[in-house]
Formats: C-alpha cells, sequence, structure tokens
C-alpha cells in the first residue's frame, strides 16, 4: 500500500510540476504579448491622432513663407521658428525637410555643420503608403537620427520654388521614447508580475483539482493492480470499457483473467500429476510384485515344482513383464508428444491399403477372444495427407481400447468413408458404452475408464490419440451411450495435386 502511495505521489508531483511550468510560460508569453501590442496600440493612436501634423504645418507655414531661401538655400529661420511652435505643444515632435529622393535637407534636431557629411536618407515607401491612405493605416518610417529603428510619422508633399520634396514629422521622438520606454517597462512589470501571480494561483489550485479528477481513473487502475499482486485475485477494474482509461482497464482485467485462469489450469496439471504418480505407482507396483512372488516361489520350489506349474509360472511373469513394457513405452511415447518433441512428417498414402493391413493383425487378436473385427470402406476413399506412422498409432491404441471394452461374442468396426474434402475414420464396438458425464474427460492424461472395473492402464491411450489429433490440427469425438457400444470418429484431409 505504501509503494501505491508513494507511485501516486510521485505522478502527482510530476503532473503539478510540468503543470507549474506551463502556467510560468503561459504567464511570460502573456506578459510579453500584452506588451507588444498596447506599445503597438499606443502607437497606432498617436499616428492616427496626429495623421494631418505634417499637411497642416504645410498649409499654414508654407502659405506666407517659402522653405527656400532665393539662393536656394534652406530657410533655416522659420524652420527655427517651426520647430518653437511645435515644440511648444509637443517636445518629442522632430521635424524633417525631405528632398523628392528621401534625403534629410535639414532638421533642427540634427548638426548640418560638416557639409562634407552625407545626407541621412529616410526609406520612402513607408511615405508613399502613409500619403495614400491619408493616414489610416498603422506604418512605421525611419528614424533620421537612429536608422536602426523605426518610428511612427506624419508626412505629406509639398512643391515649392520649383522644388518638391516631403515634410516629415517624428511623432515620438527619442526623449518620449525614452519616456515611454521606461514607464511602459515599470507598467507592465507591475502588470505582469500581479497578472502571473493571480493566474498562477488560480491555475494551480484549478490545476491541481483538475489533475486530481482526471487521474482518479488511474489512481483506481493502481490500487486494483496493487491488490491483486497481495493476492486479491477476484479483484477487478469496475466498468473497464467505460473508464478514461478504457485499453489499459481492459487489458488488465483480461491479462488478470488470463494469469488466474493458468493457475488454476497449474494446479489441474498439478493434481493430474499426482493422480498420475499414484495410478503409475499401482500399475507399476501390481505386475511387479506378482513377477517377485511368482520368481521368488519359483526359486523356493526349486526342484519340487511340476514343469507343468512351473511353465504356468514363468507365463504370468512373461504376462507382467509386456505389462510393464507397454505402461513404460506409452509414458515415453506421452511425454514425448507433450514435450512438443514430436514433428509429424506429413504424406500422402492410403488409408484404405492401412485399414486392411491393420484389421489383418488385429484377426487373430478378435479370434482369441471371440470378437469379430470387420472393415467397411465405401467406394472411391481418397489418400489422405498426414503421418502415417502416427495415424497407424492412433487406431492401434483405439482398436486397442474397443477389444478391452468388448465383450466375447462382441463387434469391433473400422469404417472409412469420404466426407467432402476430408476422409472420416471410425471405431466403432458393441461394448458396455460409456456414461456423458465421464466422455468429457475421456481423452484428458492419466484418466482411467471406468467403463469396467477389472480392465487395467493409466489411460494414455487415448491422451495419446487426441495429441497426435492436434498435432493433425484435427479432433476427435465419442459417439456412445451407456449399453449401446461406442464410437470414436477423427478426420484425415484428403490429398489434392495442384
Amino acid at each position: 500500500m505504501a509503494n501505491s502511495r508513494t507511485i501516486t505521489n510521485q505522478l502527482m508531483l510530476k503532473l503539478s510540476g510540468t503543470f507549474f511550468l506551463l502556467v510560468v510560460l503561459m504567464g511570460i508569453s502573456y506578459v510579453a504579448i500584452t506588451v507588444f501590442f498596447s506599445e503597438r496600440n499606443f502607437k497606432e493612436t498617436a499616428q492616427k491622432l496626429n495623421a494631418s501634423l505634417a499637411q497642416d504645418l504645410i498649409d499654414e507655414k508654407f502659405k506666407n513663407a517659402s522653405p527656400f531661401l532665393e539662393d536656394g538655400s534652406i530657410n533655416k529661420p522659420l524652420f527655427g521658428d517651426l520647430m518653437h511652435d511645435m515644440m511648444a505643444v509637443n517636445r518629442s515632435i522632430e521635424v524633417y525637410l525631405l528632398n523628392d529622393l528621401g534625403e534629410v535637407l535639414y532638421s533642427v534636431v540634427l548638426d548640418h555643420s560638416n557639409p562634407n557629411e552625407p545626407a541621412k536618407k529616410v526609406a520612402l515607401e513607408p511615405i508613399h503608403e502613409f500619403i495614400e491612405a491619408q493616414g489610416e493605416t498603422f506604418v512605421c518610417g525611419t528614424d533620421p537620427r537612429n536608422t536602426d529603428v523605426e518610428n511612427i510619422f506624419s508626412a505629406a508633399s509639398f512643391e515649392a520654388d520649383g522644388k518638391s520634396g516631403y515634410v516629415y514629422i517624428i511623432l515620438a521622438g527619442g526623449e518620449l521614447a525614452a519616456v515611454t520606454d521606461s514607464l511602459f517597462s515599470s507598467y507592465f512589470m507591475k502588470l505582469g508580475l500581479g497578472a502571473a501571480t493571480l493566474t498562477t494561483i488560480f491555475a494551480l489550485l484549478i490545476g491541481l483539482l483538475a489533475i486530481w479528477f482526471l487521474t482518479k481513473n488511474l489512481r483506481d487502475i493502481i490500487q486494483t493492480v496493487k491488490r491483486f499482486e497481495e493476492g486479491d485475485l477476484d479483484i477487478r477494474i469496475e466498468n473497464a470499457k467505460s473508464s478514461d482509461l478504457s485499453v489499459l482497464a481492459t487489458n488488465f482485467n483480461s491479462m488478470a483473467d488470463t494469469i488466474v485462469a493458468n493457475m488454476e489450469e497449474m494446479k489441474s496439471v498439478d493434481s493430474l500429476r499426482r493422480e498420475l504418480i499414484a495410478n503409475v505407482s499401482h500399475d507399476l507396483r501390481t505386475p511387479l510384485a506378482i513377477m517377485k512372488g511368482y520368481s521368488e516361489t519359483l526359486q523356493m520350489k526349486e526342484g519340487t515344482i511340476g514343469e507343468e506349474e512351473r511353465k504356468k509360472y514363468l507365463e504370468i511373469i512373461h504376462g507382467n513383464s509386456d505389462k510393464l513394457s507397454k505402461l513404460v513405452s506409452q509414458l515415453f511415447e506421452y511425454s514425448k508428444l507433450e514435450a512438443e518433441q514430436v514433428k509429424p512428417n506429413k504424406e500422402p498414402f492410403s488409408i484404405t491399403d492401412l485399414a486392411q493391413d491393420l484389421i489383418a493383425n488385429y484377426q487373430v487378436l478378435g479370434v482369441k477372444k471371440e470378437i469379430e473385427i470387420d472393415l467397411q470402406v465405401n467406394k472411391e476413399v481418397p489418400v489422405v495427407f498426414a503421418d502415417i506412422s502416427l495415424v497407424e498409432r492412433a487406431i492401434q491404441n483405439l482398436m486397442d481400447n474397443a477389444l478391452k471394452f468388448t465383450p466375447k461374442g462382441g463387434k469391433v468396426s473400422l469404417n472409412l468413408e469420404a466426407d467432402n474434402e476430408k476422409v472420416k475414420v471410425s471405431i466403432t464396438d458393441t461394448g458396455v458404452g460409456i456414461k456423458e458425464s465421464e466422455q468429457v474427460q475421456l481423452f484428458e492424461r492419466y484418466r482411467q475408464s471406468k467403463r469396467t472395473n477389472n480392465k487395467e492402464g493409466v489411460g494414455l491411450g487415448l491422451a495419446i490419440v487426441k495429441k497426435i489429433m492436434e498435432l493433425h490440427n484435427t479432433t476427435i469425438q465419442i459417439v456412445s451411450r451407456p449399453n449401446e457400444g461406442s464410437s470414436f470418429q477423427f478426420w484425415l484431409p484428403s490429398y489434392t495435386m495442384n
């Protein structure tokens, strides 16, 4: 439980830390965007308010006086008075006289004492754009005092004394820009810090609540996994499909079901293993005890026992040794099949020929047990594609099983018939039959049939048949009723030439 809380706390810290960084970045972005657009709005407002200033200056000042003297030089007194009047209204205004190439001819704020110094030049594109839009479009132009900076302006064209040019007025000069930047920096620093602090606090509170709510399903899953790990194998995530983490929840439930099923199967295997040990121990102990008993009897009665009795004892010993050999052989065969060490060598062969050979071999045994052995083959049974040795082994086990549980005077039949693209193989007997409740477990390993009480064997014969069928990707079925005999049926694929 402590580990679960630790994982949850670590997750909450990571999510909270990430969210906090996002909030801080958003606050910084908010301040930067606010400063940018506020400054732009301030400049755009100032430009629109003073858009006609240059034209008004031309209309008023150039009406009665020319910006040029008779010798063609600049009328500096006129610009001195003009600058004085402008500064009386707004100290940040700077007035420039430009020629038609955008070169600065004169300005009070510039030093013109060096005639060899090249004239400063203002870009004409913004001026043309401003004049065409009549000041309704926000546009910044070159600041002659600092050509690396663009500033808001007012401009108008003029013609006087055969010369043309522009009156170019910077509306926010260096002094205003310095004061404005200082005020803006202070104001927006306070605004930004205040807004960012309040935003961070509220965002963190809301974010933590949101994270707590959104991770509820994840915390439930962690708790469920922890309880499952601690041994509560019945615990599952409720409403997994409707969960926010439905894929994770449903996969965990599926995984838990698989684990529990595997554990149950392991318990079943362990139970069957113990049952096998008990059955095998019994089946090994009985013939061994008989063999030991009769061999000791032969030793004790050496020289006094008759030839006929001695022969009888040896036959009993030989019969029990055969039983032991058969049991060991079955155990070895089944262990190889279960470990998937046997790979089927499939090839086309005639199932009819194989059946005829097997029936011929069982005829002698049938006569001995007074049981009729019969082969029934429908016409045109095709060649099958399978492992001939494994199929032969399966039929032998089924024939042995049928003979074991068929009384004297009974009948055992091996039937072959074509069934679509398969061949149906049936081994039918007239024995005591099998109860339906026993049929389900009959092919499980180490299950002994209860059809009769005096038949020995650990039931590996049918389990081996089932494994052989699985190697051929087919199944075996039982059709049986008590006192009506039994029929074991399986299908093999027909062989077709491509």
